[in-house]
């Protein structure tokens, strides 16, 4: 699969050589016109609202998790060690469950662009390119 930013450079227009000629580089749209377009498009809206009904309740979520582990720790020390298997102590368990939470969330963020915004935002990307090129209006 030929990626079309590979040999473009951040600012969208690419390494000038002998080709280019004055006259094409006047026609091509500016670099803020075409973000001004794409970011007012119902597609990056869409990605952007997939984003945000993903991560802000998985962050709640996860901090709410990790400051009652925190506060459970310093509020609660006969609880956080309970035996709960042999020298392993519910303080230990809620350790590892937070490694295991990290682990489980970026699985499920992964999971979530790969499925829900990762094929819109490659058509952007494409729409993008051809906008700078100057073809996509």
């Amino acid at each position: 699969m030929e990626d079309p930013w590979y040999d473009t450079l951040a600012s969208g227009s690419g390494e000038p050589d002998d080709t280019d000629s004055g006259a094409r580089r006047a026609r091509l749209p500016a670099a803020r016109e075409v973000y001004t377009e794409v970011h007012g498009s119902a597609a990056f809206q869409e990605v952007r609202r997939r984003y945000r009904r993903f991560v802000f309740p998985a962050v709640a979520a996860f901090l709410l998790w990790y400051l009652a582990y925190v506060v459970a720790a310093t509020t609660a020390p006969g609880l956080m060690a309970r035996p709960v298997v042999g020298t392993l102590n519910v303080a230990m368990v809620a350790g590892l469950g937070q490694f295991a939470t990290t682990f489980l969330l970026t699985w499920a963020y992964a999971r979530h662009a790969r499925l829900r915004r990762d094929r819109v935002a490659l058509e952007l990307r494409w729409v993008t390119q051809e906008m700078m090129r100057g073809r996509g209006r």
